[in-house]
């Protein structure tokens, strides 16, 4: 079906903004309060591909409340789930599958202290701001895809393209078929999260990373469990690195407890490892057999799991955020402080700079498309410039140094030198070019799972709520079809098959008769495949709006 010769309704708006997350919230939020200080009518509409606000929002979390505390100074009075304060931090060094060492409080990267934050779902946090979103008057659009980005004559963008519903598995279009709509606006801000699928295209088009550092990801994988009430310690945050990860591998665990005898536990794998052999979910599943956390876990009943990839690259990595027609805020840009694993507060205040700098323009009669070259004297004058800055090293020393030497150039780094040690580490290798051939490596044999604390990827996937049409066309688009078989296969053993979270990547039959089978049904958008490939042969693009993961209080 060629969807350039389809007629579609369109609508006008001042701002359309891409992806209910913290930073697309937070623009919103922050555009119509603007407008209700200066007595200006304004137009704002977010869509967001969920089938609610919060259902494809997955995060830790343990966050800073400095961003909300400026958008809502009253955020307490209004009930902003924050409802659980920090109330002790620990961090560990997992020295095996049984020994742990306790890192002494006095050696912890500043960085790294949690005192004065918040455990909370993260889905539940957008689920308040859309709330209020809505209250001050912004359109939100739950379950509408931006599917294309729409250009002026110019070259300027010009708003988006929702995606059409009703296609079939071959392209055709079903009885139900329903164009997606052109959603137009002066200026669009994109808020799509980690590797945004418009904002990839969006980096090509207008050399948004071309004087940055390669960007690099990690993959988090977490779950919620119902932990029997004597084990469990409202307020409690564990971080911790080390074993199960080995060989090159690095990243690192968080058990936070948060309300209602409820824990979360999760596992962070940098996506920059060699070996393809590594499975990050079977690592995870592995590790919470350690006494650590096993202690906690065990008794109880796990109720919900997720996968998001994470983007880490910090400060050295951010993009130029500005292009004519538009602003990339969050995640989209790589706005997260992983010195503190932390990014909702990051991503919350470069959406309210984007829309204070929109705002500006707007009131002097602007009629969009230009480029807001003034949003990066915002952003450098601002507070998030300034902690990601003094947070540039911190990657890149664990990266070339490991953890334990890297620790301790992050200590000196932070909590001796606040940041402004005068070195600039670099590390502009991409992820996916540092896997080498498995020839190099052994098969990890990684244990069964035992259905107590360890599990499937597919009873995992049924609790992440996963639905997909089936009769729609396939979302992870394949440049080469014949590469997974003809060089994935041959030199890495296909990776695919243990990257990805989800078990929608397989490779059948063996020798000639081998075949590459994608079920994307199983698909929960973390976009590691789309990152971690070593061809850079997967694209994932948007299904069809309302589909992918239903993450309750994730």
């Amino acid at each position: 079906m060629d969807t350039t010769e389809i007629e579609r309704d369109s609508m006008e708006f001042d701002v359309v903004i891409v992806g209910a997350g913290p930073a697309g919230l937070a623009s919103a939020c922050r555009l119509m309060q603007l407008a209700k200080e200066n007595n200006q009518e304004l137009t704002v509409c977010l869509v967001e591909k969920g089938s609610e606000v919060g259902a494809h929002i997955l995060s830790g979390a343990v966050i800073e409340s400095r961003a909300i505390e400026e958008l809502f100074p009253n955020w307490k009075e209004l009930g902003a789930p924050l409802n659980v304060p920090v109330k002790r931090d620990e961090l560990y060094l997992l020295r095996s599958e049984t020994a742990s060492v306790k890192i002494p409080n006095a050696f912890i990267p500043a960085t790294m202290h949690n005192e004065g934050n918040y455990v909370v779902s993260l889905g539940n946090v957008c689920r308040w701001l859309a709330e209020q979103a809505e209250g001050l008057g912004v359109e939100v659009f739950p379950g509408f895809t931006a599917s294309q980005l729409l250009f002026n004559e110019d070259g300027s963008v010009a708003g988006i393209i929702t995606g059409d519903m009703g296609v079939g598995v071959d392209g055709e279009a079903k009885d139900s078929f329903t164009p997606g709509m052109e959603l137009r606006a002066k200026y669009t801000i994109f808020a799509e999260g980690c590797r945004g699928h418009l904002g990839k295209q969006l980096y090509s088009q207008f050399q948004l990373d071309a004087d940055s550092d390669a960007q690099h990801y990690g993959i988090g994988i977490k779950e919620l469990w119902d932990i029997d009430p004597s084990k469990h310690e409202e307020g409690l945050v564990i971080h911790g690195s080390g074993w199960p990860l080995s060989g090159g591998t690095s990243g690192g665990f968080f058990l936070y407890h948060s309300e209602n005898n409820q824990a979360v536990v999760g596992l962070i794998v940098d996506l920059n490892y060699s070996n393809p052999y590594v499975s990050p979910f079977d690592e995870f599943q592995r590790m919470k057999h350690h006494p650590l956390v096993a202690k906690y876990l065990e008794g109880g009943k796990r109720v919900a799991y997720g996968a998001r990839a994470i983007a880490k690259g910090g400060f050295n990595a951010l993009p130029k955020m500005h292009f004519p027609g538009g602003l990339l805020v969050g995640c989209n840009a790589g706005t997260l402080n992983f010195a503190k694993i932390k990014g909702t507060h990051t991503a919350m205040k470069s959406g309210m700079l984007a829309a204070e700098e929109i705002f500006a323009a707007l009131q002097t009669g602007d009629t969009g498309g230009k480029d807001l070259t003034g949003y990066d004297e915002r952003f450098q004058n601002s507070w998030v410039y300034e902690e990601l800055k003094a947070s540039r090293n911190f990657g890149p020393a664990l990266h070339k140094f490991g953890s334990l030497l890297g620790g301790a150039f992050n200590f000196i780094d932070q909590n001796i030198f606040g940041g402004k040690l005068p070195v600039t580490l670099r590390d502009d290798h991409p992820d996916y070019a540092q896997m080498r051939p498995a020839s190099e490596f052994s098969r990890i044999d990684y244990p069964k799972p035992d259905g107590k604390l360890s599990f499937d990827k597919l009873s995992s996937v049924f609790l992440s709520n996963t639905n997909h049409d089936e009769d729609q066309p396939c979302h992870l688009r394949l440049t080469d079809p014949s590469i997974p078989i003809s060089k994935n296969l041959s030199l890495y053993d296909e990776p695919a098959q243990r990257y990805c979270p989800a078990g929608v990547y397989e490779v059948l039959g063996e020798g000639a008769s081998a075949r590459f089978q994608i079920n994307a049904q199983n698909c929960v958008h973390c976009k590691t495949c789309d990152i971690k490939d070593p061809a850079q042969n997967i694209t994932w693009v948007t299904p069809e709006g309302g589909g992918g993961p239903n993450y309750p209080n994730m």
